[in-house]
């Protein structure tokens, strides 16, 4: 048995049924890991099929070639001193299993089974899945070494069994995404389980974006006695080595970086990058175009975009109708300059027009009301696509949660678009984040320093002008209100008695509750974007559209 260790975890960045591509990933990492002399690499949680892979795993032609793309990886450790511990899918007589598999000098010396598998409102491992047992350690290099999957650290039992047969470290591949202060809680986690088991805890976590997910990073060790030993980046790819040496207290770490972590200011921004960057170039994209309004959603977005993307790639369009103030025109030329985006000025008015005198024999004289303005709308919406389609640029949208949660917004017009980076953020979190960016460049971001968001922008009322002097406050209470009764109703699960309680009118209160439900079918067919809370829309809160059910007293 060795009394030191070197050990590597690969911070990687998979493509969900990119078999070859994780592949070559996985080979650059086990080259990565010989050249710094590791003892042991780790992967990250399904690392060879991405995470998660959803029903592409009833697919037999999918495992079957997962399973070879893992053993052609185990093969190449013939000829090294690196044992690989490889997180995989893998068929047992048991069934499918989330698994492990540890090879070392070209053979499977090991297999171990994820037992506990979550069923919450991003995974549902339990549709793909047979849990395995209770795991016995892993000898490695002479030390026993215990390999929970990732669910499996938020059950004490798993950890404490692997403990108790002997374990003297717990490596454990994650494939956990990103949502406000994630960060933090998977920490106190690990710290729990380390200060139970009395037994270091290396926590690998992959990066990247898929689909409406981020995984951020921020793999990290620690050691009993609360003490963080090493730390990855954030929001971006890593390879972490640490050095390992056993003493009479048992194994310590004689050498890790602690790099900190991102602040909660600047994490959904990084988030809502990464998460465009990914869906974009996976979805084999290179650039993207977006309406321009002058407000403050599009301004981000084109924001993000250019962070994303650099300013090349970004295509930004003002699509002006009679209404459409000077100021705007004025306020969207400053933020497309400030940016440096393309900028194009495509009027609406004849189209518009043209659609009203077409449609006159219909409407039959009726007064004018939201008919005629989601048709301003919706022409925007076939601008966009066109220049889309023309182009090959994927139409971003940029509807933020608050507006998505009530309705305000017109299917097949501005929630026209493949992505919605602001589709998890509430109103007043555009606005922070907003003058946050305005004084930050952060991380790996492309996007000029400086005030890149115009302050008239952020200063004034925000309004669709889809009619003349129109503000979102004639039909919507006040964003800070507003928001501050959807996070009751849909992130906290609050009843209409408790937002009331908190000092908020019932009759509003109700009405909100109202347009939530009834904006669901619409929600069903926004484009996706990056979750950012627990209960984003779709993704963590499930409603059906078709719903009886209201929060009133019965009796």
């Amino acid at each position: 048995m060795t009394d030191r260790l070197r050990i590597a975890l690969a911070q990687l960045n998979p493509k969900v049924g990119d078999l070859v591509g994780n592949l070559a990933l996985a080979r650059g990492a086990l080259a990565d890991a010989v050249a710094a002399k590791a003892d042991i690499l780790l992967l990250s949680e399904l690392f060879l099929t991405g995470y998660f892979p959803d029903d592409l795993l009833f697919k037999p032609k999918f495992i079957a070639d997962a399973m070879q793309a893992a053993r052609d990886l185990v093969a190449d450790t013939a000829g090294t001193d690196v044992v690989l511990v490889l997180p995989t899918v893998w068929v047992e007589k048991t069934g499918l299993h989330n698994a492990v598999i540890v090879a070392e000098n070209g053979q499977i010396i090991a297999t171990r089974l994820k037992r506990e598998l979550p069923n919450s409102d991003v995974f549902y491992e339990k549709r793909y899945f047979a849990p395995g047992p209770l795991a016995e350690p892993v000898l490695i290099k002479g030390v026993p070494i215990g390999i929970p999957i990732c669910e499996d650290i938020w059950h004490p039992s798993v950890c404490e069994h692997l403990a108790m047969r002997g374990a003297e470290i717990m490596l454990c591949p994650n494939g956990s995404p990103y949502w406000t202060n994630k960060q933090h809680i998977r920490k106190d986690l690990v710290r729990a389980r380390v200060a139970e088991d009395d037994v270091p805890m290396l926590y690998l976590n992959q990066v990247g974006g898929q689909d409406e997910l981020v995984f951020d990073g921020a793999s990290f060790g620690m050691e009993p006695g609360n003490k963080l030993v090493f730390q990855g980046k954030s929001f971006a790819p890593d390879f972490i080595v640490s050095d390992w040496v056993c003493g009479d207290n048992g194994w310590v770490c004689a050498q890790g970086e602690v790099t900190e972590l991102t602040t909660t200011d600047e994490a959904p921004w990084l988030a809502c990058v990464l998460g465009l960057r990914d869906y974009v170039h996976k979805n084999g994209f290179k650039q993207v175009v977006l309406g321009l309004s002058g407000g403050i959603d599009s301004a981000v977005v084109a924001a993000m975009a250019v962070d994303a993307l650099g300013a090349e790639n970004v295509h930004c369009l003002m699509l002006p109708y009679r209404y459409t103030s000077e100021a705007s025109l004025k306020d969207a030329r400053d933020c497309a300059t400030r940016l440096g985006v393309r900028y194009d000025i495509v009027s609406i008015g004849n189209p518009v027009d043209d659609a009203l005198v077409e449609l006159a024999p219909i409407f039959d004289n009726r007064p004018a009301d939201l008919a005629e303005e989601n048709i301003q709308s919706r022409m925007r919406g076939v601008v966009l696509m066109a220049v889309s389609n023309k182009l090959g640029s994927m139409l971003l949208t940029t509807g933020n949660k608050s507006e998505m949660g009530v309705g305000y917004a017109t299917i097949y017009g501005d929630m026209n678009g493949g992505y919605n980076p602001l589709k998890d953020m509430f109103k007043m979190e555009v606005y922070r984040l907003a003058e946050w960016r305005n004084s930050h460049v952060p991380g790996d971001c492309k996007g000029p320093s400086g005030e890149v968001i115009p302050q008239a922008i952020i200063a004034k009322a925000p309004s669709a002008e889809l009619r003349p002097n129109q503000t979102d406050q004639d039909s919507l209470p006040p964003y800070p209100v507003l928001d501050a009764i959807l996070k009751g109703i849909v992130e906290d699960d609050l009843s209409i008695s408790q937002i009331v309680a908190q000092g908020y009118d019932q009759p509003l209160v109700e009405r909100i509750e109202r347009l939530l439900n009834i904006a669901e079918y619409k929600r069903r067919q926004s484009a996706p974007g990056p979750k950012l809370t627990v209960k984003a829309f779709g993704l963590g809160r499930k409603y059906p559209i078709t719903n009886g059910y209201k929060d009133r007293t019965i009796g």
